[in-house]
């Protein structure tokens, strides 16, 4: 249980996770991560017969990191103490634990929410929302990603690896379950009013924005990849309908430059989108922070730093190759015109751009990939 003075109700929780205990004839313990409190907290979970353990560092995910550093059991069971969660009844837990479930999680919209549990933009916005980037993101099976009672086998927390402090860790459990390919089971729990006088530690919209923020991070697909080949793709259409309508022999209007160089800007755009997908990918991946990735390590096998700079160099070359003929040749397309100039000049600028872009990517790919397949040696 972690803790930040809770006095009002952590006397309840213990009492009721004991006598879940002594129920089900468990070899358990009570423990007790106090992250600072200052209301006699520690003294009532020790008097109570809880183990208690200090954590310095402050934050919900650092009380619960540490206190399952802390735990002796080959199963642990978290959940907050302020009494919204009922610890007298975890048989669904226990049992798929024994099963061998890695993360049991449990689902207050399942098991039924008590009138007052849940602030409205919580239960109709936060919840709904985060859950279903959740399963989006990474395709994890869970239905409520921020529910505080679960339950995991101390294998799979020393698997995880978890990094995070804040309120994030509640995704961070569930993200990297799902990507280490561990098996998460839910299971219908209820949801209480709080039962403290005191305001929630929780910050709904700073929360909620940290926990979207951690998922676009551990995702860079949906964060840079996919955002950068839609621009691209979009850039790559939008140029070609130019191209063709002034290759058809119209005489080119204004607006056809404006388009041009609007689409041009989308592909260079999208373009370092997709690069930062790859870069993060791969720093995330030499870190620790995301698992294995085979299709990235194949890419490697193909993309070196040669085919790259070969590809940079012939976008280089066609892009000084247009700049040069749009501004030495009076008659681009057949007409002295400023604006049939530009329908050359435009993507010979994007050209050398993306040559040049491709040109340094590759080297930093090349170090980060170096990074990466040195790690094991290390």
């Amino acid at each position: 249980m972690p803790c930040l003075n809770e006095a009002e109700t952590l006397r309840t929780c213990i009492r009721k996770a004991r006598a879940c205990v002594d129920r089900l004839g468990l070899a358990a313990e009570v423990l007790v991560a106090d992250n600072g409190s200052t209301d006699g907290s520690r003294q009532i979970a020790a008097a109570e017969g809880a183990r208690v353990i200090d954590v310095p560092v402050r934050g919900y995910g650092a009380a619960l990191y540490h206190g399952m550093l802390a735990a002796r059991g080959r199963f642990v069971i978290m959940g907050d103490a302020d009494d919204s969660y009922d610890f007298s009844r975890l048989d669904a837990f226990v049992e798929e634990m024994r099963e061998g479930a890695d993360l049991v999680m449990g689902n207050r919209f399942l098991g039924g929410l008590r009138p007052g549990a849940m602030p409205w933009k919580n239960r109709y916005v936060g919840n709904p929302v985060l859950s279903a980037m959740g399963r989006l993101f990474f395709r994890s099976p869970a239905g409520d990603f921020h529910c505080g009672l679960r339950a995991l086998s101390r294998s799979a927390f020393d698997r995880m690896d978890l990094q995070t402090t804040g309120m994030e860790f509640a995704s961070e459990m569930v993200i990297k379950a799902t990507l280490l390919g561990m098996r998460i089971v839910e299971v219908p729990t209820t949801l209480d009013p709080a039962g403290r006088s005191r305001p929630p530690h929780l910050r709904p919209w700073r929360d909620a924005w940290r926990h979207v923020r951690f998922m676009l991070l551990y995702c860079p697909r949906w964060l840079f990849l996919y955002p950068g080949a839609a621009l691209v793709t979009a850039g790559v259409i939008v140029g070609a309908a130019v191209l063709m309508r002034a290759l058809s022999g119209r005489p080119p209007v204004e607006a056809d430059a404006h388009a041009l160089l609007l689409a041009a800007a989308g592909v260079i755009l999208g373009f370092q989108g997709v690069a930062f997908a790859f870069c993060a990918r791969i720093y995330a991946l030499t870190e620790g922070l995301l698992p294995e990735d085979r299709p990235l390590e194949r890419m490697f096998r193909y993309f070196t730093l040669e085919t790259g700079l070969a590809a940079g160099a012939v976008l280089l070359l066609f892009g000084l190759g247009g700049a040069v003929y749009a501004v030495a040749d009076p008659t681009v397309l057949g007409m002295d015109d400023p604006r049939a100039r530009l329908l050359v000049a435009i993507p010979a600028a994007a050209s050398i751009c993306l040559g040049g872009q491709i040109v340094f990517l590759s080297f930093l790919l090349s170090f980060l990939g170096l990074r990466r397949r040195s790690a094991p040696r290390t």
